[in-house]
């Protein structure tokens, strides 16, 4: 076991470690920190009792007044040359990775762990908000704010511990869940993995780490994940798979534990009749889509599976508002007779893989297409990572295509270096759509918004980078 009495967090005011912070601080740990700049998140620790530096630095070491029992590092998000990170090996203090820390945290938990290519954070959100509204009290640890409990972590007083189970790495291959949900498995993280084999096959190992009463949840309507439960089923792990009737059918190796009968398109978001555990359940869903039909269902399995009552589950799961940066509504322009831009929604999300593109635009479409007006979807997009864009340019471009206007901004490096020759223009040239524009200048962007945007439309920004950052200039642009 790591002490844990006084932890070093760097990057503290990320949305990870953000999360552990809080529970250790309602651990009573002391813990200490540094970001390079100050946040809100930020503030908000400091309030709890984390002694956090801005900026990297070795002496940051000594925030607690001596040095910590344990450094806390993330391999995405921290280069090996940290000035932190150095100073902890020189010193001869333990280092360990995030995943690492969020294992010894659940430890003694019956854990609920959410993994999968895409909707890890909207899935485990779910699943928390779910087993709130049946009386359960779950610590969590989730990848973004829950928009109704405004929060990322909590150290709750049951036995149940959920978390997203991270594959970019393999750091889910540190957990023992009771509980496993695959949502969908594609090929991504190459730069980590290499090949598509390699990707796959952590989700195996994955599976493998579940307690020996545990169960494995896999998606039918998702082809490899699916597959997934076939191999288990066929090696002896206890699996359930979820999805839609013709999905269920086409895997009989693979026993459905919640069929979703019927999904109706809203314009409030999604409404769904699903069967499980004997029940037939109406949920309402704020947020439109398939995929959230989907991610909603994989919450209400894991629930029953973990002993809570379904009714008390799908109540909880109407009432779930979303997660922040997941189609999240940021703001609207009045109906005014003779406005330019008149009831045009702006909307941000986090989606920044070809797949969550299309999913979010198709959703988009069956919102304006259940409302019965004349708007057209506007999407900012900026890239993400030079690797990403490279080897999916095609992919994002075709998604994109579902849009009716298009603007691509440049590539958002995160820990990659520029690359020369690749920029969002590759992607823009390759968009079949009614316009698309390349604008690698940010603050140009809101006013191209507005001259692309119409009344009733909905305007889109999308990517995991700075491109949130947009959604208010452009409402105020959109406003004059």
């Amino acid at each position: 076991m790591t002490d844990l009495s006084r932890v070093h967090l760097i990057g503290i005011g990320g949305a990870g470690m953000s999360g552990v912070a809080r529970i250790l601080l309602a651990r009573g740990m002391q813990v200490s920190g540094s970001d390079v700049k100050d946040s809100r998140i930020v503030l908000a620790l400091r309030a709890m009792g984390a002694r956090i530096a801005i900026g990297h630095d070795a002496a940051n070491l000594e925030l607690l007044g001596e040095p910590p029992t344990v450094v806390v590092t993330s391999f995405a998000a921290i280069p090996e040359d940290n000035p932190e990170l150095a100073g902890a090996r020189v010193a001869g203090l333990e280092v360990i990775r995030r995943s690492d820390l969020l294992a010894e945290l659940m430890t003694d938990h019956r854990q609920l762990l959410l993994a999968g290519t895409h909707g890890k954070t909207s899935t485990t959100s779910m699943a928390v908000v779910a087993l709130q509204s049946a009386g359960c009290d779950p610590s969590f640890a989730i990848g973004g704010q829950l928009n109704k409990a405004g929060t990322n972590a909590h150290h709750g007083t049951g036995d149940i511990f959920v978390a997203e189970a991270d594959e970019s790495d393999a750091s889910l291959l540190r957990y023992e869940p009771t509980v496993a949900v695959v949502t969908n498995i594609e090929p991504d993280h190459l730069d980590f993995f290499g090949t598509p084999e390699a990707y796959f096959r952590v989700f195996d190992d994955f599976a493998r780490r579940l307690t020996p009463d545990g169960t494995l949840v896999v998606c039918l309507d998702d082809e490899h994940a699916a597959a997934l439960g076939e191999r288990c089923a066929a090696a002896g792990i206890r699996v359930r798979g979820y999805g839609t009737a013709a999905a269920a059918a086409a895997h009989p190796g693979v026993e459905c534990g919640a069929e979703i009968t019927e999904i109706v398109t809203e314009s409030f978001g999604s409404r769904a009749t699903i069967s499980v555990g004997g029940k037939t359940l109406n949920v309402n869903m704020h947020t439109p889509g398939v995929h959230m039909v989907l991610n909603t269902t994989a919450a209400l399995l894991a629930g029953t599976l973990l002993g809570a009552d379904a009714d008390k589950l799908a109540v909880g799961l109407s009432g779930f508002t979303g997660v922040r940066r997941r189609f999240e509504l940021k703001g609207e322009i009045p109906a005014l007779p003779d406005g330019a831009h008149a009831g045009v929604r702006v909307y941000d999300d986090y989606a920044h893989h070809p797949t969550e593109v299309t999913a979010v635009l198709r959703a988009t479409r069956a919102k304006l297409d259940s409302e019965s007006g004349d708007g057209r979807i506007v999407v900012v997009f900026q890239p993400h990572l030079y690797s990403r864009t490279t080897e999916f340019a095609e992919e994002f471009a075709t998604a994109l295509s579902l849009a009716d206007r298009v603007v691509v901004l440049d590539i958002f490096g995160a820990r990659e270096k520029p690359v020369e020759g690749v920029d969002g223009r590759i992607i823009a040239d390759m968009v079949r759509t009614e316009r698309c524009v390349y604008v690698p200048e940010f603050n140009r962007v809101p006013a191209v918004v507005a001259d692309l945007a119409g009344p009733g439309d909905i305007v889109l920004t999308m990517g995991a980078g700075s491109v949130t950052m947009l959604a208010e200039e452009i409402l105020t642009e959109l406003g004059q």
